[in-house]
């Protein structure tokens, strides 16, 4: 258990029977009446975001979640097979809990798993992911006037823009945050 006062950032509670990470919090102490804390919450379970304000003195439930760093191996239909590189424990995990991180996944990626108990909450990606491009249109001379783009197909089937100079099998960077083209590898 832990007291309302001690809350901080990145802090994960039980709350309402759902998984919370404590986003931001605010310790407000009125002239007149007891103090509160003003919170707002990420629902791990959900990626929901929610303002919560708590009475001083409450205990809250604190959540264990585990991280593990896994390797994804390949996928066969709508499953997606991980390993535990320390363990070489494999994992299978179905399309519709990690549907948003599917198109960034590549083989041999290291991936974070975010478990409470043995529930899988969720997927952490690279912050940035190296790519090979499958396919692009070729660039025409003399097409530069603004910030000029094109759509390229990377090897996993992401479709994103990227520059005019950028190629077919050339090696790119990709941020995984906005799904844009940072860099040549």
């Amino acid at each position: 258990m832990v007291n309302v006062n001690d809350l901080k950032n990145g802090m994960t509670i039980k709350f309402d029977g759902n998984i919370y990470q404590v986003i931001e919090f605010l310790h407000v102490k009125p002239g007149k009446g007891p103090a509160f804390v003003r919170s707002k919450l990420r629902n791990l379970r959900t990626g929901a975001t929610i303002e919560h304000t708590f009475n001083a003195g409450i205990k809250l439930e604190k959540a264990p979640i585990e991280k593990t760093s896994m390797q994804f191996l390949y996928a066969i239909g709508d499953d997606y097979n991980f390993m535990n590189m320390e363990t070489y424990e494999q994992i299978e995990i179905n399309k519709d809990q990690i549907a948003e991180e599917v198109e960034y996944l590549k083989e041999g990626l290291n991936v974070d798993l975010t478990f409470y108990e043995s529930e899988l909450l969720g997927l952490t990606l690279p912050e940035k992911i190296e790519y090979k491009v499958a396919s692009t249109e070729p660039s025409i001379r003399g097409n530069t006037v603004t910030n000029a783009t094109k759509e390229a197909i990377l090897e996993t089937g992401l479709v994103i823009k990227v520059p005019l100079f950028i190629e077919a099998d050339e090696m790119i960077i990709v941020s995984t945050k906005d799904g844009k083209y940072d860099s040549r590898a």
